[in-house]
C-alpha cells in the first residue's frame, strides 16, 4: 500500500495500534527545506542523526551526497532540497539527516527538524486539492493551518528514493560482475614468463624493492607502537596487526642511516619471512615512502658485482636498470636480509619479550574480524576518495610520462597512448571519467595498468598509497546508487570501524567498458606498434 492509499484509508487501519494516539489520527514527523514544511509518516523514519562526514562516489545522481558510516553500516546520504528539485543550499547547524528504511537504510538531509505531530485524518486534503511547489507523484497531501504551519506537504520519502535510484535489475548478472565471483584468483597475461614484479621503496634517497611475492601487505604507520624493553635499536616495537603480533623494525637503521621525523609519507612493509615451525615470521620494515608496482624482465636485472658481494647469499639479490640505465634498483631479499642482520633473533626477542611482558597493544585495523577469505586490495586517491582495486587485476605502477600520444577522434576520457615495453597502452584520465574537476599533473600521480582478461588499459589516478588487505567481513555490497556505479563500484570496504571507507572499483568491468570505447583504429595501432617495436 502506497502512503497516498494509506492516506485515503479508513482511519482504524494506520496506526490503529498505538494506545496513546486517537484512533482517527495519523503521525509524522515534520522538517523545514528553507521556509516550506513538510513531513513524513513516523512509522518509515528510523532515527534522526547530525549530518555525518561522507565520502563522495562517482558516477551517481548529484543529489546523493556521499556514503556515511551508521554504527559499522554504509548509509548513502541524499541531499533532500536537490532530490526534489528545490535549490539546494549549505549546511546549517539545525541541519539533520533523517535516516529512513526503504528496503534500506537512507538518509536524507534537511535544513531542521521540527516535530512529531499527530494530525486528525479530517485535516488532511489529497495531493489533487491542492496547487502544489513539487512534483505530484512524491506529494501525498496536504495539511493546512496546523500545528503552527500554514501549509505543511505530506511526502512519500520513497517514491523521492526511487526516482534517484530505481530499483536494480539484472545489470549486475552481466558476463562483467561474474568476475566478482572469482575475485582472488589469478588472471592470466600475455607477458614474457621471465618477468618479475617488484615492490619499489624510498629509503635515504635510494630505491629499492621486495619481490612482490615477499610482500603480505603494505599499511600505514599506526599512531601507536609498544616499545619493547631491551630490544635491538633498530626494532621500534610491537603492533596488534588484525589481532596478530607485528614486530616492527627501521629499515633506516638497518642500512645503518639516520633516523628522520615521521611523516604521512612513511609506510610499513610487512614481510613473510617464511615458516618458523608451524608459524610464519612476519615483520613490518618502516620505509620512507612506497614508490610503485615494477614488472622488469630478466634481462634488465644483473646480479649485485662481485667485488660489492659478501658471499653467494647477499640482502642484494639483483640490480634493475631501468629507463636505459638512468634509474637503478637495488632488489632485496627479506629472508636473507634478516638472517645476513642477525634480524631473526632480535625480531623473535622482541616477540617473546613483548609476550611475557603483556605489552598492551591498540589494533591498527579490525581486529575483531577474521583472517581467512581476505582481499588484497591496491589503494588510490581521487580527489579526497580513496579507492580500491584487487591486486591481481593490476599488472603494474607506473609513472606519468611527460608526454602521451594523442589519438583524434577518441572519447574525452581518453588521454592519449604509450609505449609499454613495445605494447600499446591507452591512458584514460580517471578523474575525467568520474566527472571530478581536473587537476594539474604531479609528481604524486600514477598510472594503474589494469588486466582483465588480455586486455589492458592505464589509468591515472591522483596517488597510490598502500597495499592493503582487508577481511571478508568487512567487504559490503554498496546501495543501489546508479547503473553505472552498481556496474563499476558495487562494494564497499567498512574499516577502522566505520571511520574509513574505500570504495572497491570492479576493474573487470571498467575494463570491459573502456574497452570499446579506447579501442584504436587498427592504421594507428599498427603504426605506433612499428614505431614502438623499431
Amino acid at each position: 500500500m502506497t502512503l497516498t492509499e494509506e492516506l485515503q484509508a479508513p482511519d482504524d487501519t494506520f496506526g490503529s495500534d498505538d494506545a496513546d494516539r486517537d484512533p482517527g489520527t495519523r503521525q509524522f514527523v515534520s522538517f523545514h527545506l528553507g521556509q516550506a514544511c513538510f513531513a513524513f509518516p513516523i512509522g518509515l523514519v528510523k532515527e534522526i542523526i547530525r549530518v555525518p562526514s561522507t565520502v563522495t562516489v562517482p558516477m551517481t545522481p548529484p543529489a546523493l551526497i556521499g556514503l556515511a558510516n551508521l554504527r559499522g553500516a554504509v548509509l548513502p546520504v541524499l541531499d533532500f532540497r536537490l532530490a526534489l528539485g528545490l535549490d539546494g543550499g549549505d549546511h546549517l547547524e539545525t541541519s539533520r539527516v533523517v535516516v529512513i528504511n526503504t528496503g534500506h537504510a537512507m538518509g536524507l538531509l534537511v535544513d531542521r527538524v521540527a516535530r512529531v505531530i499527530n494530525v486528525p485524518h479530517s485535516k488532511i486534503e489529497p495531493a489533487s486539492a491542492v496547487e502544489r511547489t513539487v512534483q505530484s507523484d512524491v506529494l501525498a497531501g496536504v495539511v493546512k493551518e496546523f500545528a503552527g504551519e500554514e501549509l505543511i506537504q505530506l511526502l512519500d520519502p520513497e517514491e523521492v528514493v526511487a526516482k534517484h535510484f530505481p530499483a536494480p535489475d539484472d545489470l549486475k548478472m552481466s558476463a562483467v560482475s561474474t568476475a566478482l565471483t572469482t575475485a582472488g584468483q589469478p588472471v592470466a597475461h600475455q607477458e614474457d614468463d621471465d618477468t618479475v614484479q617488484l615492490v619499489s621503496i624510498m629509503v635515504g634517497g635510494e630505491e629499492y624493492a621486495f619481490p612482490i611475492e615477499e610482500v603480505d601487505e603494505i599499511v600505514r604507520v599506526p599512531d601507536q607502537i609498544s616499545a619493547v624493553p631491551n630490544s635491538a635499536p633498530h626494532v621500534l616495537g610491537i603492533v596488534n596487526l588484525r589481532s596478530r603480533l607485528l614486530p616492527l623494525a627501521c629499515l633506516r637503521m638497518i642500512f645503518g642511516l639516520p633516523a628522520i621525523e615521521r611523516s604521512d609519507a612513511n609506510r610499513v612493509v610487512v614481510l613473510n619471512l617464511g615458516k618458523e615451525g608451524t608459524e610464519e615470521l612476519r615483520v613490518g620494515l618502516v620505509v620512507d615512502n612506497v614508490r610503485e608496482v615494477l614488472r622488469v624482465s630478466a634481462a634488465t636485472q644483473d646480479r649485485m658485482p662481485g667485488v660489492l658481494r659478501r658471499g653467494d647469499r647477499d640482502e642484494i639479490s639483483a640490480i634493475c636498470r631501468l629507463e636505459e640505465g638512468k634509474r637503478l634498483v637495488s632488489v632485496l631479499s627479506g629472508p636473507v636480509l634478516f638472517e645476513t642482520h642477525g634480524l631473526h633473533e632480535a625480531v623473535r626477542a622482541a616477540a617473546e619479550q613483548a609476550a611475557e611482558t603483556d605489552v598492551e597493544t591498540e589494533d591498527s585495523d579490525m581486529s575483531h574480524l577474521v583472517e581467512a577469505d581476505e582481499t588484497q586490495l591496491v589503494v588510490y586517491q581521487l580527489a579526497t576518495q580513496e579507492f580500491g582495486v584487487a591486486i591481481h587485476s593490476v599488472q603494474e605502477i607506473i609513472r606519468v610520462p611527460e608526454t602521451l600520444s594523442r589519438v583524434p577522434n577518441t572519447p574525452d576520457v581518453v588521454e592519449g597512448i604509450i609505449n609499454l615495453r613495445g605494447s600499446v597502452l591507452p591512458v584514460v584520465e580517471m578523474r575525467r571519467r568520474f566527472d571530478l574537476p581536473p587537476i594539474e599533473r604531479s609528481d604524486r600521480q600514477r598510472i594503474l595498468v589494469l588486466s582483465v582478461d588480455g586486455v589492458r588499459t592505464g589509468y591515472i589516478v591522483d596517488s597510490v598509497s598502500e597495499v592493503l588487505r582487508v577481511p571478508a567481513a568487512a567487504m559490503e555490497d554498496t546501495p543501489s546508487l546508479s547503473r553505472e556505479a552498481d556496474l563499476l563500484m558495487g562494494r564497499v570496504a567498512n574499516l577502522s570501524n566505520g571511520k574509513r571507507l574505500v570504495l572497491v572499483l570492479d576493474a573487470a568491468a571498467l575494463v570491459e567498458a573502456d574497452a570499446l570505447e579506447t579501442e584504436l583504429p587498427d592504421d594507428c595501432a599498427t603504426q605506433l606498434t612499428d614505431v614502438a617495436t623499431s
